[in-house]
């Protein structure tokens, strides 16, 4: 996922004279309603911890095709068995009080009663695009965020070296199921029989 910007503000709207509001003023104290109100009325990637609200740069051209690529994969193999697959933006409630915001989500049941239409109430597995501005957030954050929502499994995208790291919930963390590189094919898990070619991920770039 992309990165948040330094500036608190945020305009709501997606013409250049939309009004802006300052979010400093407000951090730590929003309510999760307002936060969810907030998020209908601008197209901004907006994520959400415990009354603060994180405001996310936009994605790249080179992320946005490695993320049409993994959807397209994802959703081959989920959606003739049933699953659902969708992509940012879309909320992701991880516990009360936090919200994410990841580059793909994904349910293996469609009737799962986590498949809410304003936002999902838990995934099965989740996929994060590495954002060179803050490797962290996506590679040791938000690693320690999807094991505490229980997600059972999480993919790391990271173009900085070029490595899809697949990890599987055990107990209240992530064990490395594998770190892929080039030439090889990124496995699953979860998902019985799915793999995708890492070359193929960022040549999709």
């Amino acid at each position: 996922m992309t990165t948040e910007l330094q500036t608190p503000i945020l305009r709501l709207g997606r013409r250049s004279d939309s009004p802006e509001i300052d979010l400093a003023p407000l951090q730590g104290l929003w309510p999760v309603e307002m936060y969810l109100k907030l998020t209908e009325h601008t197209n901004q990637l907006i994520e959400f911890t415990d009354g603060e609200v994180e405001i996310l740069s936009m994605p790249t051209r080179r992320h946005q095709r490695m993320l049409a690529w993994l959807y397209e994969m994802f959703i081959a193999h989920r959606r003739p068995l049933g699953g659902e697959v969708l992509f940012s933006a879309f909320r992701l409630q991880s516990r009360p009080g936090k919200f994410r915001e990841p580059d793909l989500l994904l349910l293996r049941d469609a009737n799962d009663p986590r498949n809410q239409d304003a936002f999902w109430l838990g995934a099965d597995l989740v996929v994060e695009i590495v954002s060179p501005d803050d490797p962290e957030r996506d590679t040791v954050t938000k690693r320690a965020d999807y094991a505490e929502a229980g997600i059972p499994e999480y993919w790391i995208v990271n173009p900085l070296d070029a490595t899809i790291t697949v990890l599987a919930l055990d107990g209240a963390a992530y064990a490395e199921h594998g770190v892929f590189a080039r030439g090889a094919l990124a496995t699953s898990l979860l998902l019985d029989g799915f793999g995708v070619s890492v070359d193929e991920v960022f040549d999709a770039a």
